[in-house]
């Protein structure tokens, strides 16, 4: 069996180049992107542990350091009632200086066996986000060329629609909206005036 290996500088810094050239690629905000990291990997904890109240996830922009923190108040030794939400003063102040009971600390809970299913969670959950992201974007470009003219290529028909590639996006000319007797060829270029996004 393999050891697991720690995520090392390099791949943080390839983590933070991947996030740059999705933004340019997909003009996703990398912002965005990091926020959808931190939820899923929030959600998996969950799953992980069944609570997720005082849990967080922090991504340090600068490093693409990932870290899971767990913040506990201290309490009196007699007066502790969970142990997932709160730790003993006797515990806390043998590991912590300057601790008093009422403070609130944040104690990194970074699980070590955290595992294939919490990465296939985050996984998806920043797929899903991506592509919400870039329908979002898609939507915005082309809003603001409603009842505007543009040009695209024929791509079939279907039925008596014609479906018109316009980039990154297809269009339905419908029957209703076509010139009648017109015929188009697959691949012909062909100017349309959009009427709504």
């Amino acid at each position: 069996m393999a050891a697991r290996k720690k995520a090392t500088v390099n791949d943080r810094t390839e983590l933070l180049e991947a996030l740059d050239e999705l933004e340019k690629e997909k003009q996703i905000s990398k912002e965005i992107i990091i926020q959808a990291i931190e939820s899923s990997l929030l959600a998996a904890c969950k799953d992980e542990y069944g609570k997720s109240d005082n849990i967080k996830v922090i991504f340090d922009r600068e490093t693409g350091a990932i870290g899971v923190y767990a913040e506990m108040e201290i309490v009196e030794d007699d007066l502790l009632e969970d142990e997932t939400t709160q730790m003993a003063f006797s515990v806390a102040d043998a590991k912590y200086k300057n601790i008093k009971v009422g403070d609130v600390i944040d104690i990194e809970v970074t699980p070590k066996n955290f595992g294939r299913i919490a990465a296939q969670k985050a996984k998806q959950v920043v797929v899903q986000k991506i592509r919400e992201e870039e329908r979002k974007a898609l939507f915005n470009d082309w809003y603001c060329k409603e009842k505007d003219v543009v040009t695209g290529i024929v791509q079939r028909y279907v039925n008596r629609n014609i479906c018109i590639d316009l980039g990154k996006i297809d269009a339905i000319l419908n029957e209703s909206e076509q010139v009648k007797g017109e015929v188009f060829k697959p691949t012909e270029r062909i100017k349309l005036y959009v009427l709504e996004v």
